[in-house]
């Protein structure tokens, strides 16, 4: 079985994809492999899939970079709601508004603040362009009217290491991969880009509470290629569903900063119709290209 996931290994899809593998493995007595196919912000590894056989021995990450790849991208190889049958959602997480420690802003309104007395000096870093790490940046600049400038990696984990190193200062990262620098005291963690704070940062509020209607939350699924048979989606739409029950999975997914989302194949599939309409609307007010 292959599973496809189209980021950099050590990434927040890469660690989602390796969990609920593993719990698969177990669950079928078959080896599940997760293989990195990192390029075009995912949409690779989406094309791969879309032609690979639609047996079931290959699945791949559908995350809300997906989505946002059908409005960003207007020449697609494929067309992600009708090409790729879903499978199950796994997870959904806040981005957290992280800095490097040596960055002067300590709260979200000093941030704001420090952003627009030092207009276009402040790189805030991202898994690429159109990941939803840059687009939760581009909908903050929208509401908040600063001037900050976006500056891509090749997927999360680069762009993790570039912020823990001091080399860009800020970013808007899925919590599952930044959650224990934070607990490190690593990275400063201003504020989650959920509606609400977050259980796993209590201590962390919400961009919300002081940007009213701020909300980016990135989700985590999994697709096989279309014309997959019901049969096997459903039945590994049910392991899936199975290891989101599991208490011991489950307390790793929530430690990471995750909320499961269990669900049906559709449940899934619209899940990943209403991301795309939402994100659309925010990359033609951006004017946002791809590279």
């Amino acid at each position: 079985m292959r599973w496809i996931v189209g980021f950099a290994a050590g990434g927040d899809a890469d660690i989602l994809a390796r969990l609920i593998g593993q719990w698969l493995s177990a669950q079928f007595g078959q080896q599940f492999i997760i293989e990195n196919r990192p390029g075009a912000a995912s949409n690779i590894a989406i094309e791969t899939v879309v032609r690979a056989p639609p047996d079931g021995y290959t699945l791949v990450s559908v995350s809300s970079t997906n989505a946002i790849n059908a409005t960003l991208y207007e020449k697609l190889n494929f067309n992600l709601i009708a090409d790729i049958a879903p499978v199950a959602g796994i997870v959904r997480a806040p981005n957290v508004l992280v800095v490097h420690p040596s960055f002067p802003a300590k709260t979200v309104p000093e941030f704001i603040a420090y952003a627009k007395a030092n207009p276009g000096a402040i790189n805030y870093a991202s898994a690429g362009v159109g990941s939803i790490s840059h687009i939760s940046g581009e909908l903050f600049k929208m509401m908040t009217g600063v001037n900050i400038q976006h500056v891509p990696y090749r997927g999360a984990a680069p762009a993790l290491t570039d912020l823990l190193g001091g080399r860009v200062p800020v970013a808007f990262l899925p919590m599952p991969g930044s959650i224990e620098y934070i607990r490190a005291g690593k990275l400063r963690a201003l504020a989650v880009t959920t509606p609400t704070r977050s259980e796993q940062l209590p201590k962390v509020p919400a961009i919300g509470d002081f940007v009213p209607g701020y909300e980016a939350s990135v989700r985590f699924g999994v697709g096989a290629p279309k014309n997959t048979p019901a049969a096997i989606l459903d039945k590994l739409n049910r392991a899936i569903n199975l290891g989101l029950a599991d208490s011991k999975l489950t307390a790793r997914l929530v430690e990471l900063g995750s909320m499961t989302i269990p669900g049906s194949p559709a449940d899934f599939g619209k899940l990943i119709a209403d991301e795309t309409e939402k994100w659309a609307k925010v990359i033609r007010m951006a004017n946002i290209k791809p590279e």
